[in-house]
């Protein structure tokens, strides 16, 4: 191993086999196994889920690097892509199935909420053993527990069992205890989804101050690219088990985005009316902002999104949603429409869309056309999930790009339609 080098890597590779050891506890272990020998449904299935039975997955395909020492090193790519597999080889939670690594120094890792966590043993508890896991003596942790304490926020309840702890004061002292003690590799998976803003960024300061001010390596996970450049000197990409890039941060992002504007091709119907069929849509754009099936646009502006319908009947009292989902498919939120009074033949529907309270990113918008009647409900006529693809960009320092929760779900607002023109004779 060179000396200049915190970890290596060569040809990793992990292999799963779908589907054979699923269980939780050896009692749905046993169900499971009793199941598929009498021909049955798994029991701990959810409902609609299909296995092959020892069909094998790489989650990991022979990833190679090497990582200096004190750099930090961002690693992005969309869920499924073997981020996860690969941190858990690196923190030896799991070992590879070919291939071999080698790590110079001690490693802090904090992959998931609770990980190195003992639920019946207090705070205060889990920083002293976490330190002893990482070799380090009572008198080591004494003179950093007090600094622990305050930046974790959770000085109250410091000697209360974590297992009655909340999500957010879990991640709050994990990350306090992974920041502070002695270790020269801190590795951190997504770690900011879940604590409120103001900590947040307090963390993404700490982080900065270990990567400049104390030299240590640092490998950070996050779908949020912003933190990616704020942090981050190098990134590589991965995607579906394979280290696909390796270099400057602006070019991993590019290609990472471009990852998801190939996985969202637009999927609109096509053919005659089908049976009882109402109404359908036919395609939805950005007029004169695409280039290349992506629009780029400034995340302060609004937006012109025009939907082109086909009535096969005139149809009365309808109205639009859009879910907008990133390019892991998660829903960030939702706009609205009004009600559009008549619609016949081909038309074309436009809309204003605000992207102030969007995130830095490459989303697609899902489009639903629908009528509500009685009591609420509502009769779906059309739906494109992909219908059409964007980016918002922000200034690196733009706190509205900067901190974004990738499970807040919102009402991103009610849309007027400003046109709706006929286009018969399409």
């Amino acid at each position: 191993m060179k000396n200049e080098n915190a970890i290596e890597m060569n040809g990793i590779k992990k292999k799963y086999r779908l589907g054979m050891i699923g269980g939780t506890s050896l009692r749905e272990v046993l169900q499971s196994t009793f199941a598929r020998w009498r021909g049955k449904e798994d029991p701990n299935w959810q409902i609609g889920q299909k296995y092959e039975y020892g069909k094998e997955f790489w989650a990991l395909n022979g990833v190679s690097f090497d990582v200096r020492k004190g750099e930090a090193l961002g690693l992005i790519g969309h869920n499924g892509a073997g981020k996860s597999t690969l941190l858990k080889i690196l923190s030896r939670i799991t070992a590879p199935t070919e291939g071999n690594f080698s790590v110079r120094g001690r490693i802090s890792s904090m992959l998931e909420i609770g990980t190195g966590f003992h639920g019946e043993l207090t705070g205060r508890e889990n920083i002293y053993m976490n330190a002893a896991i990482l070799g380090m003596s009572r008198a080591e942790v004494n003179e950093k527990i007090d600094d622990i304490i305050d930046f974790s926020e959770c000085g109250e309840f410091i000697d209360t069992p974590v297992k009655r702890y909340s999500s957010g004061m879990y991640v709050k002292l994990a990350f306090s205890v992974a920041a502070h003690l002695d270790s020269e590799i801190l590795i951190m998976d997504e770690v900011l989804a879940v604590g409120d803003a103001a900590f947040q960024s307090k963390c993404l300061d700490k982080m900065s101050e270990v990567v400049h001010k104390e030299g240590r390596t640092v490998l950070y996970v996050s779908h949020n690219m912003s933190t990616i450049r704020r942090l981050c000197e190098r990134c590589i990409v991965l995607n579906k088990g394979f280290l696909v890039y390796d270099g400057n941060v602006e070019d991993a992002i590019e290609n990472y985005i471009s990852q998801g504007m190939a996985c969202s091709q637009s999927q609109y119907a096509s053919g005659e009316k089908r049976t009882g069929e109402k109404a359908r849509i036919l395609d939805a754009s950005f007029p004169g902002r695409e280039v290349g099936g992506c629009a780029v646009f400034d995340g302060d502006e609004s937006v012109t999104l025009r939907i082109s319908v086909r009535a096969f009947d005139n149809v009365r009292n309808v109205h639009f949603r859009f879910l907008v989902r990133n390019m892991d498919t998660v829903v960030l939120g939702t706009f609205f429409t009004e009600t559009v009074d008549f619609l016949e033949g081909d038309s074309a529907v436009s809309f204003l869309l605000p992207l102030r309270n969007l995130p830095e990113g490459a989303f697609h918008i899902q489009a639903v056309l629908s009528k509500t009647v009685g009591n609420g409900a509502n009769i779906k006529f059309s739906q494109v999930d992909y219908a059409v693809n964007f980016v918002v960009r922000r200034k690196i320092n733009s706190c509205a790009g900067l901190i974004w929760n990738p499970g807040w779900k919102v009402n991103l607002g009610q849309l007027r339609p400003f046109e709706i023109k006929s286009c018969a004779g399409w």
